[in-house]
């Protein structure tokens, strides 16, 4: 077998050129994917050294040599990073294959058709060398892949990082992660330690991109030190329609309000950072919209502000024993959420009208303030929202002292004591 590959390697290499033509002539006719990113000089080359490749291989496995793969990688990493589809290309060598071998006949005939029984135990070598061929081919197409991906998902992660961020013109980041110069955005970001992003939502890594499903807007999720943050292209959808995006998750979650331009995403993230701290560290999941909490993301944004509005407006309250101190704040916070009606207080804390006219009357004693004054609500509103911060975030507020208001600052109430 060595002996006739040998005769006839001329005229073996110069039928491998015409081979090349017709493979290149018939690729290019059948398959849109080497018509989109090959001319046919470029084609015709890459095939004719595929199929010298399979030549090369044929003629080294018969004496015995191992087949070299280094230019079957070469050519798997290169169309990897054109973007050929694999099955293209994996199409095209098996499809060579076949045809070196038609060729290979063609020139045993040609130089001795006596030869061509002693050509069968070749076809058995020629299909070895076309899969150590095709697998080195798709092992480096795999890697290169790969790479790519790396490369795309942190390039992607930078764009992303610089629009949050607000580093440098948003113009550049914007377009090339594909959004426009106008619409409907938002921020989220979700607590450390959540789930990860939405099925269906291409995450989570570091930054990936799509759907939450065919009705739903579209995200880019990434991943922060502060916790996995997603870049909502809202559409036409409404915000809320966030809520249901995060449903699945079962996480802590702050929204942003909306905002038109890639420009303010830097101020949509911070929001969202400021409306995540707003949601109760307890009591399960919770997504806050920060249009809908922005008294408490008042506190919350002043760390040092809210302490001081904790200690001069509820104090007396907070220096209570633990179950007196309970008892009072959780009147209050119900009776605020029941927009100051003491009957549907009391049934949300099952226990009698009564009893909630008589808390709320001992903590305006104990605070100075009335509740039948606007002004004073709105001072124990926010101070009330101090002190759900401070155990929701204890890391960003000081620590109420505990003692009695300094004098001065509490104003007696007009409402005789009970």
């Amino acid at each position: 077998m060595e002996r006739i590959i040998e005769e006839i390697r001329e005229d073996l290499s110069r039928r491998i050129t015409v081979t090349a033509d017709r493979l290149a002539d018939r690729t290019l006719a059948e398959d849109p994917a080497y018509a989109a990113l090959l001319g046919r000089a470029e084609l015709r080359e890459r095939i004719r050294l595929g199929l010298r490749q399979c030549v090369e291989g044929l003629d080294r496995g018969v004496r015995g040599l191992p087949v070299e793969l280094d230019d079957a990688r070469a050519t798997g990493t290169l169309l990897a990073e054109q973007g050929l589809p694999l099955a293209s290309l994996l199409r095209t060598y098996r499809r060579g294959g076949r045809m070196v071998w038609q060729t290979l006949n063609e020139a045993v005939a040609a130089h001795d058709p006596a030869e061509l029984p002693r050509l069968l135990p070749a076809a058995a070598v020629l299909w070895d060398v076309l899969d150590r061929l095709t697998d080195a081919v798709a092992d480096a197409y795999r890697r290169a892949e790969t790479a790519r991906s790396d490369r795309d998902r942190e390039q992607r992660a930078a764009l992303l990082d610089a629009l949050l961020d607000g580093a440098g013109p948003p113009e550049g980041p914007a377009a090339r992660l594909g959004l426009p110069e106008r619409g409907r955005f938002a921020v989220v970001v979700l607590a450390p330690g959540a789930a990860g992003a939405p099925a269906g939502s291409g995450g989570p890594p570091e930054a990936a991109a799509g759907p939450t499903g065919a009705a739903g807007p579209t995200v880019l999720w990434r991943i922060r030190a502060d916790g996995e943050t997603g870049l909502v292209e809202l559409g036409h959808h409404p915000l809320g329609s966030v809520r249901e995006l995060l449903g699945p998750l079962g996480a802590r979650a702050g929204v942003s309000p909306v905002v038109e331009s890639p420009a303010d995403l830097a101020r949509a993230h911070r929001l969202a950072a400021l409306a995540l701290r707003t949601a109760p560290a307890s009591g399960g999941p919770c997504t806050a919209l920060l249009d809908e909490r922005l008294p408490t993301a008042l506190v919350a944004s002043q760390a040092e502000l809210a302490g001081r509005l904790r200690q001069v407006v509820l104090g007396p309250v907070l220096a209570l024993p633990a179950e007196d101190r309970r008892v009072l704040l959780t009147t209050l916070g119900t009776w605020l959420t029941c927009q100051g009606s003491t009957t549907y207080a009391a049934q949300r804390l099952y226990c009698h009208r009564n009893t909630v006219s008589n808390r709320l009357r001992r903590l305006e004693r104990l605070t100075g303030r009335t509740l039948s004054d606007p002004a004073h609500v709105v001072e124990l509103a926010l101070a009330h929202a101090a002190v759900l911060q401070r155990a929701n975030d204890p890391a960003t507020s000081p620590a109420p002292q505990a003692g009695p208001t300094p004098a001065g600052t509490a104003r007696r109430s007009p409402r005789p004591p009970a």
